[in-house]
This record gives C-alpha cells, sequence and structure tokens, in this order.
C-alpha cells in the first residue's frame, strides 16, 4: 500500500476514521436508552471497535493512538452541549480537558511519521504473541486502554449532567483542577525537552544514550508522570465537587497502575539494552523529577 507512505494521506486517512467514530460515539450516546453513564460506555466501545477494524484493515495499531487524547475531549464537549444549564465548574473542567487533549493530540501529530510507522510496542507484542496477537491487539491495545480513559472520564460525565456549583465547602476543587493544569505544562515541557532531545542525537550533536536534561536529569518518565497527575486532579477534583461519589476515582487508579506496571517496565526494559543503563536507573526516579538521595555503599 504505496498510499501508507505519504505522511499528508496518511493524516488524512486517520483523521476520517476519527471523525467517523465521533459521530458513530456521539449519535449512540443519544439514541441508547439507559442512563448517561451507560450510555457513553457502550458508544465509547463501540467507536473503539469501529477504529479497531480499521487499524487491522491498514496493518497499523497505532491508528489507535490518538484515541486516548481524543476520547476525553469529545465527551466533555458533547456532555457540555446537551445541556441547558451549566456552571462555572463545568466551564472550567472542560477547559482543562481541552487543554490537556489538544495538546496531546498536537504532539502525537508532531510525531506520527505514516502509516507505516508503528509504536515500537506493538510491533514488539506482535513478535512475543504471534497468532495471539489479534486478541492481543483487540484487548490489550484498543480495549483496555479504553476502558482506563474511560474511568478517568468518570469525574467529567457526572459532573457535566450536574449543575454543580463552586461553594466554600468545595472550593478544594479548584485546586485539583490547577493540580491537573499543572500537570499539562510539566507534560508539554518534558515532550519539547525530548523532542530536542531526539533532534540533537540525530543530527549528531550528542551521543549520550540517555536524555539526562531538564526534567529528564532525575526522572525516567516525567511525561508519565504528568498524565498520573493530570487524571488524579480531575479524579479528586470530581470528587470533593459531587457528594457521594468517591468512586469517580477509580479511572485515575486504573491509569496509575497502567502506567506503573505496564508502560514503565516496558519502556525501560527497552532502555536496559543500552550499556550503562543500570547506573542510570540507579541515579534516577522513576517518575518523581527530583535528585535521588545517595545511598552508602554495602
Amino acid at each position: 500500500m504505496s498510499f501508507k507512505q505519504n505522511r499528508s494521506l496518511s493524516f488524512v486517512i486517520v483523521a476520517v476514521v476519527y471523525v467517523l467514530a465521533t459521530v458513530l460515539g456521539v449519535v449512540l450516546c443519544n439514541v441508547l436508552p439507559y442512563d448517561t453513564w451507560l450510555n457513553v460506555l457502550i458508544a465509547d466501545v463501540l467507536a473503539t471497535v469501529f477504529v479497531f477494524v480499521f487499524s487491522v484493515v491498514l496493518g497499523n495499531a497505532s491508528v489507535y493512538d490518538p484515541y486516548w487524547s481524543v476520547q476525553p475531549m469529545v465527551i466533555a464537549v458533547a456532555l457540555l452541549v446537551s445541556q441547558k444549564h451549566f456552571t462555572l465548574y463545568n466551564i472550567l473542567l472542560l477547559a482543562v480537558v481541552l487543554l490537556w487533549g489538544i495538546r496531546l493530540t498536537a504532539n502525537w501529530a508532531y510525531t506520527f511519521g505514516n502509516l507505516t510507522c508503528q509504536d515500537w510496542r506493538y510491533t514488539m507484542l506482535k513478535q512475543k504473541t504471534k497468532g495471539f496477537y489479534p486478541i492481543i491487539n483487540f484487548v490489550g491495545i484498543h480495549m483496555v486502554p479504553t476502558l482506563v480513559v474511560y474511568g478517568c472520564c468518570l469525574p467529567i460525565i457526572f459532573a457535566m449532567q450536574t449543575n454543580v456549583a463552586i461553594t466554600l465547602k468545595n472550593a478544594n476543587s479548584l485546586f485539583f483542577l490547577a493540580v491537573s493544569l499543572c500537570a499539562v505544562v510539566l507534560q508539554c515541557a518534558s515532550d519539547i525537552q525530548m523532542h530536542k532531545f531526539r533532534k540533537d542525537k540525530r543530527e549528531g550533536l550528542t551521543t549520550e544514550p540517555f536524555m539526562r536534561r531538564g526534567l529528564w536529569k532525575h526522572s525516567r518518565h516525567p511525561n508519565y508522570l504528568a498524565e498520573i497527575l493530570m487524571w488524579w486532579g480531575v479524579g479528586l477534583s470530581g470528587a470533593v465537587i459531587l457528594p457521594n461519589s468517591w468512586f469517580v476515582i477509580i479511572g485515575a487508579v486504573a491509569n496509575t497502575l497502567l502506567f506503573t506496571f505496564v508502560s514503565i517496565p516496558m519502556a525501560d526494559g527497552r532502555q536496559s539494552r543500552k550499556d550503562g543503563f543500570a547506573t542510570y536507573k540507579a541515579e534516577t526516579f522513576a517518575l518523581l523529577p527530583f535528585p535521588k538521595p545517595h545511598h552508602k555503599a554495602k
């Protein structure tokens, strides 16, 4: 498929897939007869199946990659628009989600090559799982992330349906939204620093095997830290603003577990092939961008 090597055409194809998936999801959410949270879940799952089908047809699981950042924006905008009345809190929540989603999607677009380029993790999984890869592709690469991010969106889903006002009693919900906003800035800064490092490596301006600059000096994954903080901020803000709704932090918990037990080990495993990784790991935290206390040799 020679068209897959054309970056512009690849962009158009992926964009069309997501426009159609969005239309499908919004229509389903409006015609299904269940509670909003369940309507959104069903629509979300079926939209994921739609994207999955195209990823199989195009032979590239990375067609799914933008779903992570597009999904919450579509949910937040669609639910706010469907309400006749909304509050300042709803608007602030939407603003934070849009800032996060637009920036992360822009970062994906910046790094997107074409439809022949697939995330190294998917290629590795295909090589390791062989005949079981179609199942791993559908469940692990597509459906699990969708369900995790859906969980992260629970505070958005319930908050957008409720005319919740900011009062002295729940004003600390704004603090948690500020945490999410800071996470967006942290993620943006870490991504820019990594792009600069990779560019320097391509141009032969550095031979450093590991990124040890800026936020990455003491942390191996500051971008992952930002993603975790983003959803803890949204989750805790929702739990505060919505009475008796601590269950809305379930997505933040699942997201943290996903990064801690899947994303970080996979990334570190790949880096461990390089000389000096043991020293690099000993000198850095997985997430925290702070100097690691030096331990005395035993």
